[in-house]
């Protein structure tokens, strides 16, 4: 397939926006071509592409609560019109998960319904984590690969590592019954755990707070993933730090002064390969 044939995405750059280079760079590294598209750009042209990012960021500088203003974009109301005739994938990484979760699509149960928030994380000043909290973290494949469109890359129970970078993204909801909801449909994409895999609502693994440790949630559909981790500063091998034991950190020791090796995928780049699949899947033959 030639690039000029090859499935685009485009992604969306709100005022406040600061992820949307770094984005750009994993997703086109996962073979993926990919337009920085401003908020105020015609909105008529989101048809012209096959899927969607909304990247990280302060978007309108967090002003009521993260991603609201944004959610309530123009730009935003196209794309869910574009997505709805078609399940065009979809990837909210931190301010667009915020985002996400203020248009209703995540977890959209009850379609059109704003059913979470990404609140304020949990403050603990035993373990130092106070309003913005930036650091690695480990993450558990908490659903069937092949229920998210985004994670098909993916292994059942794969736990890896991965950096977070928010201060508003504690996933909770006032319906006591929508997290039991959320694990029957097998929406609880990505959980918190320890580097052995085990998902304990502690501090030091589950950095914000978040009710069952979700870190990250798709749509009934599976074409839509809102997740709080920046999978895009995980995207190649150097940028993995070498103090977090065993497996990824042992191959980014292994590949120290080593250009080449250093530019192998990171443990973030699943991600992305996964939406480029689905980008390839969806066109006509």
């Amino acid at each position: 397939m030639s690039e000029s044939t090859a499935p685009r995405v485009a992604l969306i750059q709100f005022p406040g926006s600061n992820c949307e280079w770094e984005t750009k760079r994993a997703a086109e590294a996962a073979g993926i071509p990919c337009d920085i598209f401003r908020w105020n750009r015609d909105p008529e042209l989101l048809a012209d592409y096959d899927g969607y990012i909304i990247g990280g960021g302060f978007s309108y500088q967090d002003r009521v609560r993260a991603g609201v203003i944004a959610a309530k974009e123009p730009i935003v109301a196209r794309m869910m019109e574009e997505i709805a005739d078609r399940p065009k994938p979809v990837l909210g990484i931190c301010n667009g998960a915020q985002v996400l979760i203020e248009t209703g699509l995540i977890p959209g149960v009850h379609r059109g319904e704003i059913e979470m928030a990404l609140a304020p994380n949990r403050h603990d000043p035993e373990h130092r984590i106070a309003g913005f909290c930036c650091r690695w973290v480990f993450l558990k494949v908490a659903a069937a690969p092949e229920r998210c469109l985004l994670t098909t890359e993916l292994d059942a129970g794969q736990v890896f590592p991965i950096p977070i970078a928010h201060g508003e993204g504690r996933f909770t909801s006032r319906d006591p019954d929508l997290i039991e909801q959320l694990r029957a449909n097998d929406q609880i994409v990505f959980q918190y755990c320890d580097a052995q895999g085990e998902v304990v609502d502690r501090p030091e693994i589950n950095p914000n707070g978040a009710v069952a440790n979700i870190a990250g949630l798709c749509n009934p559909e599976g074409n839509v993933l809102a997740m709080m981790p920046h999978p895009e500063r995980a995207s190649f091998l150097r940028q993995v730090p070498t103090d977090l034991g065993e497996g990824w950190a042992q191959r980014r020791r292994s590949a120290y002064g080593i250009r080449e090796a250093l530019s192998a995928p990171g443990p973030g780049r699943a991600i992305f390969e996964s939406l480029r699949n689905a980008l390839l899947a969806a066109q006509p033959a």
